[in-house]
C-alpha cells in the first residue's frame, strides 16, 4: 500500500472511530471530483445550501480537515466525516494527482495545476524565509494585510476568494525576482 494512503487511513481511522452519524450517512459515496494529492484528499458534495468543498489532510502528527459549509471551518462537520468514511470504503475512487514542481511548469496549463497544488499559506511561508513579511508583501501588491490574511485562511477552509490565483502568482513572482537575504548572511 502507498505510504500516503497508509497515513491517511491511519489518521482517518483514529479521528473518526465511531460508526457514521445519521447526518453523515446521507453523504457517504455521494462525493464528486474526488482527488488525492499526496497525503490529502478533497472532493465536492451537494448539501442543503449548495455544493461544499471538503478536504482531509494527514500528517505524521495529526489530521486536518475542512469543509466550506457554515460549520465546517474546523473540519468537525458531517461532510468531513462522510468524506472520511467514503475514503475508507473506497480509497481507489480518489484520482491521484501528482504535485507539479515549479521547475516543471512550462505553459499556462502547468501553472494552473501548480497553483492548485500549492497553498497561499505555504507561499507566504517561503516569503518569510527570505525575510519578506506578509504585511510588506500585501502592501506591495496593493492589498491590506487583513485581507491577505482572510484570503489565506479562507483557502485553508475550502472557501476561495476570486483573487486567490492572482495572489499566488504575485507570490511566485516575488519569490523569483526579489532576493532579500537575511541580515548577517552573504548570498
Amino acid at each position: 500500500m502507498d505510504a500516503d494512503i497508509e497515513l491517511l487511513t491511519k489518521r482517518i481511522r483514529g479521528r473518526w472511530q465511531s460508526p457514521p452519524g445519521d447526518k453523515a450517512k446521507v453523504y457517504i459515496d455521494k462525493f464528486t471530483n474526488r482527488v488525492r494529492i499526496s497525503n490529502k484528499i478533497a472532493a465536492e458534495v451537494y448539501g442543503n445550501h449548495g455544493t461544499y468543498k471538503v478536504s482531509i489532510e494527514a500528517t505524521p502528527q495529526a489530521v486536518n480537515s475542512a469543509c466550506s459549509c457554515y460549520i465546517g471551518k474546523g473540519g468537525y462537520c458531517h461532510h468531513c466525516e462522510a468524506l472520511a468514511k467514503t475514503f475508507l470504503k473506497a480509497p481507489d475512487s480518489f484520482i491521484e494527482k501528482v504535485t507539479k514542481k515549479l521547475d516543471d511548469v512550462k505553459d499556462l496549463t502547468d501553472i494552473a495545476e501548480y497553483l492548485e497544488s500549492v497553498t497561499l499559506d505555504s507561499l507566504i511561508a517561503q516569503l518569510k524565509e527570505r525575510e519578506i513579511s506578509q504585511k510588506d508583501f500585501a502592501a506591495s501588491i496593493g492589498m491590506s494585510g487583513r485581507h491577505l490574511s482572510s484570503v489565506k485562511s479562507s483557502e485553508l477552509r475550502n472557501r476561495f476568494y476570486h483573487e486567490l490565483g492572482a495572489t499566488k502568482l504575485a507570490c511566485l513572482w516575488v519569490l523569483e525576482h526579489i532576493r532579500k537575504v537575511p541580515s548577517g548572511k552573504k548570498e
